[in-house]
């Protein structure tokens, strides 16, 4: 493979030269052809008197010189001061350099970073459903999500812990901690109690409760022989326990059994009245503070900031260090599935183009003076020979054809002219 040479700025060597040789070559064709015409001026000049066609020849020749002169000056004054001689309205690229950078500018942000040309031709590319269709293919699927994998991982590696964990502690401080908790619990509990959601959790209280009941019998009967009197008789303790057990069942088993018992309501009662002080009753909004402070206090905010990005930061290094991950392949899977839907659903297409035309349109309305303006800079910033130079290599070939055209023109604008004037004349 050939290493291709080039200069500070970005520019090809080989390119430069190809482009120099290829001036050079047509300088020379044109000033070869102004020498041909005053060969044969000269020529026809002195020997016209013997061979009067040579008239036409001549004045053909003359033109020739005159309109090659003419644009050799024309494209000289271009670049630099022909011949060295410093005559007004001459050398006007390195004079007016920075003028026209400012006016080249001012020409690109009118005519090209306009918002209606940007946007007609965003609307005309069908950016979203090119860029479907490029991502529902798998490979290219395959290719975001390395990517993707890519990008998180030199994220990880370039965040600071403590920088992130300070961010999760203050978030947590001013999403969980410092907002009060009473009021939104009461209403969350309301709500919870209104839609009946409470009901199930009590079912299930009270099945585990008769669960327990039935297979603790001894267990009843242990707590009632420890809280009798010493002389009551162990016989009687255990009829007593064998009672207390049996109904102790049977009350729950009530309670199980209807919907309405009174137990039930008065739970209902308790937790609607627990749900509006949590809301309204300023003691125990305070019981609620003093609970949350005495379990969250600043030790367990910190550890919990640092375990949560800790387990986020392994997490997705893992993920991403594995192409068989879960994450990775439903992360390639959801790109896939985006591109198809971009493809086909013409509503979301048309959706995305439309954020797409007005955050490019948003961009130029917002930018454009400082987009246009690069062009202004870079141009003051080069020198002015330098400039002249890299100008004249870009387009310097194809003006030297206007040179030949000169010569061309020229050489029958002599011709036309002396024919007109010898036949009305003589």
């Amino acid at each position: 493979m050939s290493t291709q040479l080039m200069y500070d700025d970005g520019r090809s060597v080989i390119g430069d030269a190809e482009r120099a040789a290829g001036l050079t070559k047509m300088k020379r064709l044109a000033t070869g052809m102004l020498v041909l015409m005053a060969v044969i001026f000269i020529v026809a000049f002195a020997l016209q008197e013997q061979y009067p066609w040579l008239q036409y020849v001549r004045a053909a020749a003359e033109g020739g010189m005159v309109g090659a002169l003419a644009d050799w000056f024309a494209v000289t004054a271009l670049f630099k001061h022909p011949m060295g001689l410093k005559i007004p309205h001459t050398a006007i690229i390195p004079r007016k350099k920075d003028q026209i950078g400012a006016s080249l500018g001012s020409f690109v942000e009118e005519n090209f970073l306009s918002e209606e040309v940007v946007k007609t031709k965003i609307a005309s590319l069908g950016v979203s459903a090119k860029t479907g269709a490029w991502l529902a293919r798998p490979e290219n699927a395959d290719r975001v999500a390395r990517e993707g994998a890519t990008a998180i991982r030199a994220a990880m590696l370039v965040l600071n812990d403590e920088d992130v964990q300070d961010v999760i502690e203050s978030m947590a401080r001013r999403h969980l901690l410092d907002p009060e908790w009473g009021p939104p619990l009461g209403k969350l509990a309301k709500r919870l109690l209104d839609d009946g959601h409470h009901l199930k959790l009590v079912d299930l209280l009270l099945d585990r409760a008769a669960d327990w009941v039935l297979d603790n019998q001894e267990t009843v009967a242990r707590l009632v022989a420890d809280r009798s009197p010493t002389w009551v008789p162990s016989f009687v303790d255990s009829l007593m326990g064998d009672k207390v057990h049996l109904e102790l069942y049977k009350f729950i088993a009530a309670v199980q059994a209807d919907p309405e018992h009174q137990v039930r309501q008065q739970l209902d009662v308790y937790l609607q009245s627990l749900a509006q002080d949590l809301q309204t009753d300023p003691d125990m909004i305070a019981r609620v503070e003093n609970l949350k402070k005495n379990a969250l206090g600043d030790p367990e905010v910190r550890q919990l900031a640092v375990r949560t990005w800790d387990t986020l930061k392994r997490a997705l290094l893992e993920a991403v260090e594995d192409p068989q991950s879960e994450l990775s392949r439903k992360f390639t899977t959801a790109v896939r599935d985006f591109g198809n839907r971009l493809a086909t659903d013409k509503e979301l297409a048309a959706k995305v183009d439309g954020w797409i035309e007005e955050a490019a349109g948003y961009l130029v309305r917002t930018y454009r003076t400082q987009i246009a303006s690069v062009i202004t800079e870079t141009v003051e910033r080069w020198d002015a020979e330098e400039t002249s130079r890299k100008i004249e290599l870009q387009v310097g070939r194809d003006l030297q054809f206007i040179r030949i055209n000169g010569t061309v023109v020229g050489s029958l604008a002599g011709l036309v002219i002396f024919a007109i004037a010898h036949a009305i004349f003589g």
